[in-house]
């Protein structure tokens, strides 16, 4: 099971959604008899003065019972791998470890067990990285395909002033707008329109990476599909290149 705390120390931090202290505490007492493991994102990147709120998250997912603490900000893996040594620690996409060089220091500066690797990696790519390191790789099968390097992403930040590198947040919902106009929704963030659609076609939520631009006169997406990573046709060859799958 993946979750994470209701506040910006996770990268999915929309209202609604997320654990309280009490609701993963009965979580976790629910998933262990069955055999379900608990990983708890704790995946933004820690903001300068305000460490705390990300020591006290790993204080207490580490009290509730986590299997696993997802991390990106190598300050807060520096502190769960000296607080919590028995701890396991998983080193989120949004680190952007994709080298051999940078696994290995992860694997012994802070006993990283698990890497998550980014996106933007072929198989061919996986293939020759899990054969290289000493630790699990786990990876992406489906969703958006990040063409920025993972955990790096500041087009959100341009428009809204949020990100979810640092609040946890990619497009926040208070920044977004639909409107009608000549038959069709238009979709806006902050103050750019991101996609026009017609009757009939289903409206995406507005964020800038998978939005619609003009190109040379052709209305294109520019950096990604809305979903543009899909690859369960190939689970064999994930499974053969000594990786996961998530």
């Amino acid at each position: 099971m993946y979750c994470g705390f209701r506040d910006e120390t996770n990268a999915r931090n929309f209202p609604g959604l997320n654990f309280s202290r009490e609701e993963l505490s009965q979580a976790v007492r629910m998933a262990k008899p069955k055999g379900v493991k608990t990983f708890v994102a704790l995946n933004t990147f820690m903001r300068a003065g305000n460490e705390q709120l990300w020591h006290r998250a790993a204080d207490d997912a580490v009290r509730l019972g986590a299997d696993a603490l997802i991390l990106a900000d190598l300050g807060l893996m520096a502190y769960v791998a000296e607080r919590y040594p028995e701890q396991r620690l998983h080193v989120s996409v949004q680190a952007c470890a994709s080298n051999v060089d940078a696994i290995e220091f992860l694997i012994e500066a802070f006993a990283a067990k698990r890497v998550v690797l980014p996106r933007i990696l072929t198989i061919a790519e996986i293939t020759k990285l899990a054969r290289r390191i000493k630790c699990e790789l786990e990876v992406f099968a489906f969703g958006g395909l990040c063409v920025m390097a993972e955990g790096r992403c500041s087009l959100s930040s341009y428009v809204t002033g949020k990100s979810p590198n640092m609040n946890g947040v990619c497009s926040p919902a208070s920044h977004v707008k639909y409107r009608q106009e000549a038959g069709a929704m238009v979709s806006e963030l902050g103050d750019y329109v991101i996609n026009r659609f017609e009757a009939g076609q289903a409206a995406g939520y507005p964020t800038l990476c998978k939005g619609r631009f003009k190109i040379d006169e052709d209305d294109a997406y520019a950096f990604e599909d809305p979903v543009s990573l899909d690859v369960l046709g190939h689970i064999d060859a994930l499974r053969g290149s000594g990786s996961g799958s998530a």
